[in-house]
């Protein structure tokens, strides 16, 4: 018996709608393979949480994760909570306290899926964005003097350090070199920043010649909209900052045809702690409740923490339902389609367990 102990955190918005869509999907796994089990925990951190306790979460709420194998994650923000306050009281922490320093996040076009792009379609945009996430611009580092006066200063300041620049190049070289096209394209805006950047350039150089078979490039961020949108199939993998691949990475999703189908990994490369996985969408209070927010990106989360888990085969069944669904056109609004969550998640699980029984019986 393969036994993985899941804690899932719904949160706020669309959070509680596509996690329970995806907890679906991986009990409809669990069925097919007797030998699979998650032992899934629920916890009612976030907005709501904080309205009540005046905390997004408990103070032990580390503590309480860390014995979990992985945390699957909803979303994070409310109309009616200061943006910073719910995400420096759940998600960061979580990021930061276990380290996940490797944020990832897979794009590529869906079949059935029209992109904004013309003449672009799958396989002319298939892309992991590899994000910096425990240092750079969001480390938090800074403050604010004089409130309320005129001469308030508030400072952020952003934070390279040789082994966090050192560690998200290897992360994101060794990604590369696993991929067919072993090319990687390393953003940077060191022209403007120039010091913690042009060491982000230096450190990148450095280690590409631990990896003479990964062809590399570099892009000042700026310049890389650009190419993201005129040239995508230049791109395969690609290496940022946190706050360049925060923004470069809803750029991809949108490129693709909605956020709703964008997944994202925090991982700790070295498993000292769970890593944690989330659609990228975020909450999206603007359809709550109104069965319509697309669960896609949901079930391709779970598929990278199948993946992290070391299910590849699940991993791939849950990939393959995801396109199957797609490609027949059962679709939510945002990507153009009438379908509801359940009727995706439905159909999702539907593909899941009809493919077992067939290999099963085969």
């Amino acid at each position: 018996m393969r036994h993985y102990a899941i804690a899932a955190i719904p949160a706020d918005g669309i959070g509680p709608e596509v996690i329970s869509a995806g907890i679906e999907v991986l009990r409809a796994l669990e069925k097919q393979d007797r030998k699979l089990k998650f032992d899934i925990e629920n916890f009612d951190w976030g907005s709501d949480y904080y309205k009540k306790h005046g905390v997004m979460m408990p103070e032990d709420g580390l503590q309480t994760l860390k014995k979990f194998d992985a945390i699957y994650f909803g979303a994070v923000g409310a109309p009616d909570v200061p943006d910073h306050i719910t995400l420096w009281g759940l998600r960061l922490p979580i990021c930061q306290g276990f380290d996940q320093y490797a944020n990832v996040r897979p794009t590529k076009i869906l079949p059935g899926i029209v992109p904004p792009l013309r003449n672009c379609g799958p396989g002319d945009l298939d892309w992991v964005i590899v994000r910096e996430n425990s240092e750079g611009e969001y480390s938090g580092n800074g403050g604010r003097a004089h409130r309320g006066l005129p001469e308030e200063v508030g400072t952020e300041v952003a934070i390279f350090t040789r082994v966090g620049v050192t560690r998200i190049m290897r992360y994101a070289f060794k990604l590369a070199q696993s991929r067919p096209r072993k090319l990687l394209t390393v953003v940077t805006k060191s022209n403007a920043q120039r010091h913690g950047m042009v060491m982000w350039d230096e450190i990148a150089a450095e280690v590409a010649q631990e990896f003479p078979d990964v062809k590399w490039d570099k892009m000042l961020v700026d310049a890389m909209t650009h190419r993201m949108t005129l040239h995508p199939q230049s791109l395969d993998t690609i290496v940022a900052t946190n706050l360049h691949a925060d923004i470069l990475s809803d750029l991809a999703g949108a490129l693709a045809g909605s956020l709703g189908v964008a997944p994202t990994a925090n991982i700790d490369p070295e498993r000292r702690f769970p890593s944690m996985f989330e659609p990228i969408h975020g909450s999206a209070f603007d359809i709550t409740g109104k069965g319509i927010a697309n669960p896609i990106a949901t079930f391709w989360t779970a598929a990278q923490m199948l993946e992290h888990l070391g299910e590849r085969y699940a991993a791939a069944l849950v990939m393959a339902g995801i396109e199957d669904v797609c490609a027949k056109g059962i679709l939510t609004p945002d990507v153009g389609g009438k379908a509801t969550t359940v009727e995706v998640t439905r159909a999702v699980v539907t593909f899941i367990e009809s493919k077992v029984r067939v290999e099963e019986t085969a």
